[in-house]
């Protein structure tokens, strides 16, 4: 019999090409769209890579897909969305696609195990976040976690807040 986690527990697993009916159900909701900067995410293409510099996770609860976690390192990442970056950075996208699953404590969960999956590599000082700057819920969830905002960024045609978390000492 194959073992479940307990009740609530949130765990992370490579996202993989079955997770596609997922991501695709979940772009359409509203409040993932309206949270998104980047809404295409060629899913299609994008799920059987698995480049070096980018991890793709899918977070379950009891056994089933509540959401998504990218964890990119942005000195690598092709487009250089974030510029010239030095060593040392991580960037998390992160979003819950099940309503079912928000305002749970999930997410605060997610981010935990991004946040020691980041800092297990001990050359990462720095994580790096960008919520729109219309998305205050974030701004504060993230701060909350102990994120600090940095500067109010352009990216491409939409407005965020970068925030970062260092290493703790």
């Amino acid at each position: 019999m194959e073992q479940r986690p307990a009740a609530g527990v949130v765990t992370l697993r490579p996202a993989v090409p079955a997770d596609l009916i997922h991501l695709r159900r979940w772009d359409q909701d509203p409040d993932v769209r309206g949270s998104l900067v980047d809404s295409d995410w060629h899913w299609e293409t994008e799920l059987p890579r698995h480049p070096e510099w980018r991890e793709w996770l899918i977070a379950e609860a009891d056994g089933s897909p509540i959401g998504f976690i990218q964890i990119i390192d942005p000195k690598q990442e092709v487009t250089q969305y974030w510029g010239c970056m030095k060593p040392g950075h991580r960037a998390i996208d992160i979003w819950i696609g099940e309503p079912a699953a928000r305002n749970r404590g999930y997410g605060a969960e997610m981010m935990k195990q991004a946040i020691e999956r980041c800092f297990a590599d001990p050359e990462v000082h720095t994580i790096l976040i960008d919520p729109l700057e219309s998305n205050t819920r974030a701004h504060r969830f993230y701060e909350r976690l102990g994120f600090e905002y940095v500067v109010s960024r352009r990216f491409g045609d939409d407005c965020c807040c970068v925030y970062r978390l260092r290493r703790p000492d």
